[in-house]
């Protein structure tokens, strides 16, 4: 393979002019997710432990805990509290659990792991911080959550992700509500 002349003459697959070269994205890697109203977030992929998808039966309801709790999930033998983010967030419907998965992202910060219990996973994205704009449409009870939003879409249809704050979120004194 080393003795490949492909690689010396430029001649192979890669110089086809139909081969479409990857772009060099621009942005940090981020992500994507929606709640239950479809309000659409991003939360930067460094400040994620895990995406999980696990079936509703697997998290442990505990009495006597804040409503926002689901429950508890074992993840490895560690036990990682699950929280309805929509609600955490002032979203007036709760997480449907009558569905075979539940997408949980876990997040950590310094040694505490808590699972954000969403209604759908969009995907992983390149965002521009550059592009990203205080909050203008958050209600008040996210608003502390979120560290700006980024309009995407059409002028027709357009869209925002809000850019929420994962440590604010995980220490946040809700919880203890």
């Amino acid at each position: 393979m080393v003795g490949n002349s492909d690689f010396e003459t430029g001649s192979g697959p890669d110089q086809d002019p139909e081969f479409q070269e990857l772009e060099t994205p621009e942005g940090e890697l981020h992500l994507r997710f929606y709640i239950q109203s479809n309000n659409e977030f991003a939360i930067p992929a460094t400040g994620i432990k895990e995406v999980i998808a696990q079936s509703p039966e697997t998290i442990t309801p505990i009495p006597n805990v804040s409503p926002l709790l689901l429950g508890t999930l074992n993840v490895r033998g560690r036990i990682v509290w699950v929280a309805d983010l929509g609600q955490f967030l002032g979203d007036v419907h709760p997480l449907k659990m009558d569905r075979s998965e539940i997408s949980v992202i876990a997040v950590e910060d310094q040694d505490t792991i808590l699972g954000l219990a969403v209604e759908g996973i969009v995907g992983m994205a390149w965002l521009d911080l550059e592009q990203l704009q205080a909050p203008q449409s958050a209600p008040d009870s996210m608003a502390p959550f979120v560290k700006g939003e980024w309009t995407m879409g059409s002028e027709e249809a357009p869209h925002q992700i809000r850019l929420l704050d994962q440590v604010s979120i995980l220490r946040s004194a809700r919880w203890a509500a």
